[in-house]
């Protein structure tokens, strides 16, 4: 399937190329007027019917082309071959066995591993921070503070 691939994207490079350059080389509608005042395009190297019907041909099965090839390498990028990667990053990666935990216990013992809180400082006659600064906890755990009623609008005066 490999193979398949590497052919649709030469096909799809070349076509698209083809496809620009046989744009670029085509007229525009604009160029007809100057040949109806006897340009001399009827002597052209494509017939007496001009350049413009070769190249709209040659175009079209160039875009033709070009569309076909990009269905091609869809559906090949969504539909890979039946064998995996054999070099990856992950090839061969083993996921390590878990310890089993004792019988006796469901939740480790970790009280020697977690560290005290910190008391707070305390009030000292040399401490340069003022015993004020820090908040006090209120006495009651289920109180919540009173917010003060807004003020009385001012009446209007006429």
């Amino acid at each position: 399937m490999q193979w398949l691939s590497s052919i649709l994207q030469t096909l799809q490079v070349i076509s698209s190329i083809l496809v620009i350059v046989l744009v670029l080389l085509q007229q525009g509608k604009g160029a007809d007027m100057g040949a109806a005042f006897g340009s001399g395009s009827a002597g052209s190297v494509f017939g007496s019917a001009g350049a413009a019907n070769f190249l709209s041909r040659a175009t079209k099965w160039a875009a033709i082309v070009f569309f076909v090839t990009t269905g091609g390498l869809a559906w090949v990028a969504h539909h890979p071959s039946g064998s995996p990667i054999e070099s990856g990053i992950m090839q061969g990666f083993t996921a390590p066995a878990k310890e089993a935990a004792p019988a006796g216990a469901a939740v480790p013992d970790v009280g020697a591993a977690v560290p005290a809180v910190p008391a707070a400082p305390s009030a000292e006659a040399g401490s340069s921070a003022p015993a004020a600064a820090v908040p006090s906890v209120p006495s009651t755990g289920d109180a919540v503070p009173s917010v003060p009623a807004p003020a009385p609008a001012p009446a209007d005066k006429q």
